[in-house]
């Protein structure tokens, strides 16, 4: 076996991959130190399966993103031995994002779909456990596309908030914390900008359910998407960062600078992670409506978004 100043290849490699890992891992103490925030991406840009997340963690640690964000379909498909093993490499963090279909439903009627989601979020938050994901982010609340042709009522205002109390005392006690997102009108009809979301979160009072906001769906929905970022204060824990038509963070007709401004004045600490979406993922596509080529490709929404978080000073 070749070796290396004494030590065979295999040592040689693994020292050199541990320190990599230290060296990570400290960057990221001293970043949470200083205040910076983390940037990171979503697997969605990339896949609409839990197959292969070990892949996704490597590629991108390979951009130089400092977090990747699994979206969770199935927790039980998920290969959480390699995804494990892919962040011990690495030295990413992890974040996870929800999917919630249609039998996925705390504010339903029928008791079925409410305890089906409940499952689905406690399973996920015990994968996050396992991964050492501290967040698990998006529309916990009712399925993507959910549209009832009227606004929500009391009774299921109600729903959500006996159901995200219990699931969040759930996640809480296994140290994740489940970030409630507002979507724009045509998403969901339950929950659309900051200051719902605030009332939501206060009204269920417990550490384990706190707010995430989305720079797509602050453009569609928020007066003064600046003004919804430091209403939320300490409560905004996870941070969605895209174009105003699902590209690149720091193209379109966003201000970018007041958004970072506003995230800076609230000492925003947590990660900001880029979701977005390209038609070859043809499921996503139909899901978001990405009918044509908005950037080059996936890995140029990557790379470009990555250099203006990183230049933008969070």
């Amino acid at each position: 076996m070749e070796q290396h100043g004494g030590l065979n290849r295999r040592t040689f490699i693994g020292a050199l991959t541990a320190g990599a890992v230290a060296g990570s891992v400290r960057a990221v103490a001293e970043d949470r130190r200083r205040g910076k925030a983390r940037f990171g991406v979503n697997t969605l840009l990339w896949s609409a399966s839990d197959a292969g997340g070990a892949d996704w963690v490597r590629k991108a640690a390979g951009l130089g993103f400092d977090v990747i964000e699994l979206a969770v379909f199935d927790p039980a498909a998920v290969d959480q031995a390699a995804v494990k093993r892919a962040l011990d490499e690495t030295g990413l963090q992890v974040t996870l994002c929800t999917i919630m279909t249609r039998e996925r439903d705390l504010i339903a009627d029928t008791p079925e779909p409410r305890e089906i989601a409940k499952q689905y979020i406690r399973d996920t938050v015990l994968l996050g456990e396992q991964l050492g994901a501290h967040v698990f982010g998006g529309p916990h609340y009712a399925p993507v596309g959910k549209l009832v042709g009227r606004g929500r009522t009391p009774e299921e205002w109600d729903r959500a908030v006996a159901g995200l109390r219990e699931v969040g005392q759930f996640a809480h006690d296994h140290g994740v914390c489940l970030c409630l997102e507002p979507l724009n009108r045509f998403e969901t009809y339950f929950l659309n900008i900051a200051a719902d979301a605030i009332a939501l979160v206060d009204e269920i009072d417990n550490p384990g359910v706190q707010v995430m906001l989305d720079t797509f769906h602050m453009n569609i929905e928020e007066k003064n998407p600046e003004a919804a970022i430091r209403a939320c204060g300490d409560r905004l824990r996870h941070f969605h960062a895209c174009g105003n038509d699902r590209g690149t963070p720091g193209r379109g007709s966003i201000a970018w600078e007041k958004i970072i401004r506003a995230l800076k004045d609230i000492g925003y600490d947590h990660a900001a992670v880029i979701e977005s979406f390209v038609p070859g993922i043809k499921e996503i596509a139909a899901a978001a409506a990405i009918w044509r080529d908005i950037e080059p490709s996936a890995d140029d929404i990557a790379r470009d978004g990555l250099a203006f978080l990183r230049a933008s000073g969070l």
